[in-house]
């Protein structure tokens, strides 16, 4: 645990993973619907007592058969059956997620703190020049100004990147093994005549001294063409010409590296730059005595600098679309990159992230933050590039957001990242480029590498979010009409029949209704849903416009239909307040009737409730109302289920039915449409409501 990968893996053990925003807010409603159902149920039992005159085993009964009609039981298969969907729907485009409810958690992704290389641009890095100090551009795309592979300075520049390199161009079927950059440079070595092969550049290698992200260094021990030792090294510009102290002349001598060079190197290293190219400083120092160094700052010193070699890595082509939709969806993009600054700040503008005033931020500089700094870099500046950052640096970074309530997605690859990975809310690892303990601590892999793939994500999380709410209005809207005939039972003092039975109500809540209830979680996204902020963290599930719609409109506007069809049935039998209906009494019959018509009425009305459900908003129209196959499904179940349980003798006799009359159908036929439409007219209002508020709020002046 003293290691540099035991520091690691301290830190990653001592970040505890947390329940999602999802799972926080379903243990939050199931809370409040087990409050509510054993509430009214106990309720029930002295109302129906003592007010109705109910006997105590009729009144438990009903108590039963509330409890029931309160508690929705495809509540966790539909969450768990919508997360799966998105899940399987995110495999085929290339976002393997690990865990269920890491889906919703992406739909309430307010920042994105992506890496650059590889997931803004296409980790297809070519050297585009490499430039000497004495030569100037000593190859450019391809072509070779004046005669570059006899220059000494040129050979020993591509005999050091060949050397100091792990990549791998012939391991079978003419595809590259090795880091994007490396693979890179070997190609131009190659091109410019240079033996590449693996197995002669390990032979020759004595030492090696790995990349450190801190240094953003690497060196090897090799012996050289002369079959001396020498000390090939290669990173940020920066960092070698800091530790260089001669420079390689055009006739082989080597002359000291005065601040006039220095300049002109840092001068043709900004002009890289500036260009969005990726920039390496190469240098070499031939060793007098054959005695390989032992430790790393022994080696990297006194060395003499060769040039720089730029490579252009194309930003991917879909990344400015995705981008954009970030934009418009109120997601923030951090950048935070190991890259220098002028290029990460060239390549985020060549993606639309950032503009003129977007701050950029060094590693240096925010290890000297201190955390009220940051806090406040943060908090006043939406996207914000961190360059030449160290993996440690994105822990301290989604700590920062965590502090503002920010939902945090994470990008990494490296075995530094893990921490920040677990830390974050939403992990993502890269696929093709990540280390192993990358992908074991992230939440989501990327197979593709591809930042356009996270948005793909954050759209299906918001639509999981989305049908799951759909879910819950569904079943809302219609719990009222079956609580309302106990209402009117014990308020009536038991003058007026219960217009339902338990088993009916149980016939509807575990039979009817669950298909339809469980294809709203199969629904599509509507139009706009990447057009609208996230979700604040607070947010709760249940809000109080669906309340209002559920129980004050839909659920209301149900019950009424359902008594009306109730009360319509009795009263053209005879019926009058007080009237028996009991066994053997006259109106017994006309009664099974009324109670069939209320509970064919609730499933008629559940019916329309699931057309209006799909939508908060949008109008049917728009969505499409065959586009949902597995609800029509369902509605067809519904609607074979109730005649089964009203036509066939044996469960008719069970369920208390009996068969209506055709006029009485006919009641209940229209019940369907009224739900429906009468939401269809709501939307319509909120919508022009809506227009009419954005025409007449004055234009913001851009910031």
């Amino acid at each position: 645990m003293q290691t540099e990968l035991g520091r690691i893996a301290a830190l990653s053990e001592r970040v505890a993973p947390s329940a999602s925003p999802l799972e926080q807010e379903v243990r939050k409603v199931a809370w409040i619907i087990a409050a509510v159902a054993v509430i009214t149920a106990a309720a029930f039992l002295p109302v129906g007592t003592l007010a109705a005159h109910l006997s105590l085993a009729i009144a438990l009964t009903f108590s039963v058969g509330l409890l029931v009609a309160n508690v929705p039981e495809g509540l966790l298969p539909t969450i768990t059956l919508s997360l799966a969907d998105a899940v399987r729907a995110l495999a085929r485009r290339g976002a393997l997620v690990k865990r269920l409810s890491a889906v919703e958690t992406l739909g309430s992704t307010t920042v994105i703190c992506t890496d650059k290389t590889g997931t803004l641009t296409a980790n297809k890095m070519r050297v585009t020049e490499i430039w000497t100090m004495e030569e100037g551009v000593a190859f450019m795309d391809g072509s070779t100004p004046g005669n570059a592979t006899a220059s000494l300075v040129m050979g020993q520049l591509v005999e050091t990147i060949t050397a100091c390199n792990h990549a791998d161009l012939s391991p079978g079927e003419g595809e590259a093994v090795g880091d994007g950059t490396e693979v890179a440079l070997l190609r131009v070595a190659r091109q410019l005549g240079a033996s590449v092969e693996l197995a002669e550049r390990e032979q020759r290698r004595v030492r090696e001294f790995h990349f450190d992200p801190l240094l953003r260094l690497m060196s090897t021990v090799d012996h050289s063409s002369a079959s001396n030792l020498a000390i090939h090294t290669k990173g940020a510009p920066e960092e070698v010409l800091q530790r260089s102290s001669a420079m390689l002349g055009a006739d082989g001598a080597t002359r000291i590296l005065t601040d006039e060079g220095r300049q002109k190197v840092i001068s043709q290293y900004e002009h890289y730059q500036e260009q969005g190219l990726r920039v390496l400083g190469v240098a070499w120092r031939p060793l007098a005595i054959a005695i390989v160094p032992q430790e790393r700052d022994e080696a990297e010193r006194s060395l003499v600098f060769l040039g720089l070699a730029a490579m252009f890595d194309p930003p991917r082509p879909e990344v400015a679309l995705a981008v954009a939709a970030c934009h418009t969806a109120g997601i923030r993009i951090l950048v935070v990159t190991g890259d220098a600054s002028l290029t990460a700040r060239e390549i985020a503008r060549r993606v639309g992230i950032g503009d003129a005033t977007t701050p950029t931020v060094t590693g240096v500089q925010l290890s000297a933050m201190s955390d009220d700094q940051l806090d406040r870099l943060l908090k006043t500046h939406g996207e914000i590039i961190f360059a030449r950052t160290s993996p440690e640096a994105k822990l301290r970074i989604t700590d920062s957001l965590h502090a503002h309530g920010q939902v945090v997605a994470m990008t990494g690859d490296g075995v530094n990242d893990a921490p920040a990975l677990r830390r974050a809310d939403i992990g993502v690892a890269m696929g093709q480029s990540g280390t192993d303990v990358a992908r074991e601590a992230a939440t989501v892999v990327l197979t593709d590498d591809n930042f356009a793939t996270i948005v793909a994500a954050i759209e299906a999380g918001r639509r999981v979010y989305a049908n799951i709410r759909k879910f819950v209005f569904y079943i809302f809207v219609h719990a009222i009409p079956e609580i309302v005939p106990f209402l009117i039972l014990g308020l009536s003092g038991g003058a007026i029949p219960a217009p339902l039975t338990p088993l009916q109500i149980l016939s509807i809540d575990l039979g009817t209704d669950t298909l339809p209830a469980l294809a709203l979680g199969r629904e599509n996204a509507e139009p706009g849903v990447m057009e609208r902020p996230p979700r604040p963290r607070g947010e709760g599930l249940i809000m109080l416009g669906m309340l209002a719609r559920a129980w004050g409109f839909l659920g209301l506007l149900s019950s009424a239909l359902v008594m009306t069809g109730y009360f319509w049935v009795l009263v053209r039998a005879g019926w009058h307040l007080g009237a028996p209906t009991g066994t053997g009494t006259r109106l017994h019959h006309a009664y099974l009737q009324a109670t069939t018509i209320s509970f064919l009425g609730i499933v008629a009305c559940q019916l329309g409730t699931a057309f209006a459900a799909r939508a908060d908003r949008a109008s049917l129209r728009s969505i499409g109302f065959l586009s949902n196959r597995p609800l029509l499904v369902g509605v067809a179940f519904a609607i074979v289920a109730a005649t089964a349980l009203v036509i066939t003798p044996g469960l008719r006799d069970i369920f208390g039915n009996a068969i209506p009359s055709v006029e009485q159908v006919c009641i209940i036929l229209p019940f369907p449409v009224i739900i429906w439409g009468s939401d269809e007219l709501r939307k319509m209002v909120v919508r022009r409501y809506d227009r009419r508020t954005r025409t007449s709020r004055p234009a913001r002046m851009p910031s």
